[in-house]
C-alpha cells in the first residue's frame, strides 16, 4: 500500500514531462500551420494564393503598381509577343552601328547611344515580363518576393536611382509605361530599316562577324540607310509593300485631341495630337462625385476669350488693305496692293494658317481678339485605359483631395458609333495624407488568356500543320472492331450469310464496321475537326458513304429499325428548357468567377469582393481598365 502513492506520483511526472515536451517540439509548427490554414482558408483556397511582394525599404508604391499589371492580359500578351519577336529577329537588328547618324529628340537634345541600345534591345520589357510571371504563379504555400530585381533594371536603364522620398505610385507607373512604349516604338523602327535595306537589295544573311588580316574578329558595319523621304517628326515613312504585317501597338498607348474652333467665323485650325499612356483626370473639389463627372470635366468644351483668330486676322488685314486702296493714288501702289489682296483671299479659301509670306499684313498686335471653344476628345482608345485620379490641391500648402469618387465596373467610352466598353480589372488605393500613407491593390481573379486555350486552332493556328478537311473515322472503326456489339437471338436465327463468306472474316467484320460508321456518319454528319472543312467535300463525302453502305449491305449484318435501348442515339434531344436552363448556369458560373478579387498589400494577401472594390470610393487612385473582350464577341 505505501508503494502505490508514489507509484501514481512516478506516472504523473512521466505524464507532465511528455505533455511539455510535445508542447516544445510541436507547438511552434502547430500555431503556424494553423496560422496559415486561417489565411488559407479566409483565401478561399485550401493552400496558397498569389505571390507577395517584401516591402524592404517603403516600396509600397512599387509593389501595388506591379501587382495591378500583374492583372492585365492584354500587357502580358505584348510582353510575350515583344521578348519572343527580339529573340527571334536576333541582337542584330537592334544594335547600334558607328556610322550611325544620332537621335535627337524634339527638343533637339541627343540620345546616347548606351540608352538606343537599351531602348532597342528592350531590357525594361524583357525585366517586367519576369516579373509579372513570377506574380503570376499560383504557389503551394505562402510565397513573397522581392521587386528589386526589376527595379535594379528600371535604374540602370536610366542610369540613375529610384528615390523613396516622393513614393508616389502614378509617377513610377508614368515611368513604366513611357519606357515600354518607347522600347516599342525604337524596335519598331530598327526592324522598319532592316526591311528597307532589304528592299533595296542589301543581303543581311551574312554574318556580322569576320575575321582580319591578323587572325582577330571585326564586326562588319551594317551598309547605311537609302535615303527616302521621311514621315512627321522625323518617324520613317511606312511602304505599303507586300508581305508587311501590320504590327499591334503598346497596349497602354492612347492619343487624345484638343480642337479649337473661333465662335465669329467658326474657323477650326488643324487639331492638336498628343500621346498618353495614363490619362490624369481632375478629382472636383466636394464631398462626392463620380468617374463620369471626371471625365466631363476633361472632355467638357472649354471657352476662351482674347484670342487671335488667323482667319479673323487676314480678314482683317484684307479691309486694312482695301482701305490703303481707296487711297492710293498710283497705278503701281494699287496694282500691289491688288495682288496682295488677291493672295490674301486665296490663303482664306485654301488654309488660313499659312498666309502668304510675300505680303505684309499688319501688325498683330492690331488682329482683333475673338472667343473660341476648345473641344477635347480621345481620338485612339488603348486597350488598356490607366486612369489617374489627381487628388493633389496645390495652395499654401499642398493637401490630398478626400472627396469619394464611385467609379463603374463597366466603363463606356466613346460614341454611339464607335462606342468602346472597359472592364475593371485593378484597382491601387492610398490611405493617409498627401505626404504619408501606403498604397494597396486590387487584382481581379480572371483566368488569364496566355495560359489557356479557349478555342482550337485551324490551319492557320500556332504551331499547326496541314490537316486534311475531312476527319477519317478509321480510330472509331477499329475500336469498334475490336469490341463488337452482341448479336441479339432473335436475329441469329434469320442472318443468311452468302456463300464463299465466313462470318467470322475480317473482311465481313471491317465492311459491317464500316457501313455502320458511315450509316451513323450520315445521321449524326460529319466529325468535329479543329481545321475549317471545305464546303464541297461534304456532299462528296456522303455520296461515298451512301456508296459504300449500299455495297457492304449484301454482306454485312442488317440492324435492326431504330436504335437500341440504352444507345448514345436513343438519348433523348436537349430542349430549348434545357439550352436555357445550361446558358443560365453558365452566366451565374460567370458572374461568381469575375465576383472575385485579390487584396493585395505587400506582402500580405487576402480575398475581396466586387462591391468591396467599389466601395473604395475615398481611395481609390488608380484605375485599370481593360477592353471587354465578351463585348467585342471574342473569348476570354
Amino acid at each position: 500500500m505505501p508503494d502505490r502513492p508514489l507509484t501514481i506520483a512516478g506516472y504523473a511526472a512521466g505524464a507532465s514531462l511528455a505533455a511539455i515536451t510535445l508542447v516544445y517540439v510541436f507547438g511552434p509548427t502547430f500555431f503556424l500551420d494553423d496560422e496559415y490554414a486561417h489565411a488559407a482558408a479566409a483565401a478561399g483556397r485550401k493552400k496558397g494564393v498569389v505571390v507577395g511582394l517584401s516591402n524592404p525599404a517603403n516600396d509600397c508604391f512599387i509593389n501595388s503598381v506591379l501587382q495591378a499589371l500583374a492583372g492585365l492580359s492584354d500587357l502580358r500578351f505584348y510582353l510575350i509577343r515583344e521578348v519572343h519577336r527580339r529573340k527571334l529577329d536576333g541582337p542584330e537588328t537592334y544594335r547600334v552601328d558607328a556610322d550611325e547618324p544620332p537621335l535627337r529628340r524634339s527638343n533637339g537634345k541627343e540620345v546616347p547611344p548606351w540608352k538606343i541600345e537599351g531602348l532597342r534591345q528592350g531590357i525594361v520589357t524583357v525585366a517586367l515580363k519576369d516579373m509579372l510571371d513570377r506574380l503570376n504563379e499560383r504557389p503551394l504555400y505562402k510565397k513573397i518576393i522581392s521587386a528589386q530585381p526589376f527595379v535594379s533594371v528600371l535604374e540602370r536603364a536610366f542610369r540613375q536611382r529610384i528615390s523613396r522620398q516622393q513614393q508616389d505610385a502614378q509617377e513610377f507607373l508614368q515611368v513604366v509605361t513611357e519606357r515600354l512604349c518607347d522600347e516599342y516604338h525604337e524596335g519598331r523602327k530598327a526592324r522598319e530599316r532592316i526591311r528597307r535595306l532589304r528592299r533595296a537589295g542589301y543581303s543581311l544573311d551574312l554574318p556580322s562577324i569576320d575575321v582580319g588580316e591578323d587572325g582577330g574578329s571585326e564586326v562588319m558595319p551594317m551598309p547605311p540607310l537609302p535615303q527616302s523621304g521621311g514621315g512627321q517628326d522625323g518617324e520613317p515613312q511606312r511602304d505599303d509593300g507586300e508581305g508587311e504585317e501590320e504590327e499591334e501597338g503598346f497596349p497602354f498607348e492612347g492619343k487624345t485631341e484638343s480642337q479649337i474652333e473661333c465662335t465669329l467665323c467658326h474657323f477650326t485650325p488643324k487639331a492638336l495630337s498628343e500621346t498618353f499612356t495614363t490619362l490624369p483626370l481632375t478629382v472636383p473639389q466636394k464631398s462626392s462625385t463620380s468617374l463620369n463627372e471626371c471625365f466631363d470635366v476633361m472632355l467638357k468644351t472649354e471657352y476662351i476669350d482674347d484670342f487671335k483668330c488667323e482667319k479673323c486676322r487676314l480678314v482683317h488685314a484684307v479691309e486694312v488693305k482695301e482701305r490703303e486702296l481707296r487711297l492710293a493714288r498710283s497705278e503701281t501702289q494699287k496694282e500691289k496692293l491688288d495682288v496682295e489682296i488677291s493672295k490674301i483671299y486665296d490663303a482664306i479659301e485654301t488654309d488660313p494658317e499659312k498666309p502668304p509670306k510675300d505680303v505684309e499684313l499688319p501688325d498683330i498686335k492690331l488682329a482683333p481678339k475673338r472667343r473660341i471653344a476648345r473641344h477635347h476628345r480621345i481620338s485612339v482608345f488603348p486597350k488598356i485605359l490607366a486612369v489617374h485620379l489627381s487628388r493633389s490641391i496645390y495652395s499654401t500648402y499642398s493637401t490630398k483631395n478626400m472627396a469619394k469618387v464611385s467609379f463603374p465596373e463597366a466603363l463606356p467610352l466613346g460614341g454611339l458609333l464607335d462606342q468602346k466598353k472597359y472592364r475593371l480589372l485593378g484597382v491601387v488605393t492610398h490611405k493617409g495624407g498627401h505626404n504619408s500613407g501606403h498604397y494597396e491593390s486590387f487584382r481581379r481573379q480572371v483566368p488569364l488568356a496566355p495560359f489557356s486555350t479557349p478555342h482550337s486552332f485551324g490551319n492557320q493556328g500556332v504551331y499547326s500543320t496541314s490537316v486534311s478537311p475531312n476527319p477519317s473515322t478509321q480510330p472509331q472503326q477499329q475500336q469498334q472492331q475490336q469490341h463488337p456489339p452482341p448479336l441479339p437471338s432473335d436475329l441469329a436465327a434469320r442472318v443468311t450469310v452468302p456463300r464463299g463468306i465466313m462470318p467470322s472474316s475480317p473482311a465481313s467484320s471491317a465492311s459491317s464496321v464500316s457501313s455502320r460508321s458511315s450509316a451513323r456518319q450520315q445521321r449524326l454528319g460529319p466529325a468535329p475537326t479543329s481545321a475549317p472543312r471545305d464546303d464541297a467535300s461534304a456532299p462528296a463525302a456522303a455520296n461515298g458513304a451512301s456508296s459504300s453502305s449500299s455495297s457492304s449491305a449484301r454482306v454485312s449484318l442488317a440492324p435492326p429499325a431504330g436504335p437500341r435501348p440504352g444507345s448514345r442515339a436513343s438519348a433523348r434531344a436537349p430542349s430549348v428548357v434545357d439550352v436555357a436552363r445550361l446558358k443560365k448556369k453558365a452566366a451565374a458560373a460567370a458572374r461568381k468567377a469575375g465576383n472575385r478579387w485579390w487584396r493585395i498589400s505587400d506582402e500580405k494577401v487576402q480575398q475581396s469582393k466586387t462591391s468591396e472594390v467599389l466601395g473604395m470610393q475615398k481611395e481609390v487612385y488608380l484605375l485599370f481598365y481593360e477592353l471587354d473582350k465578351r463585348a467585342m464577341g471574342e473569348d476570354e
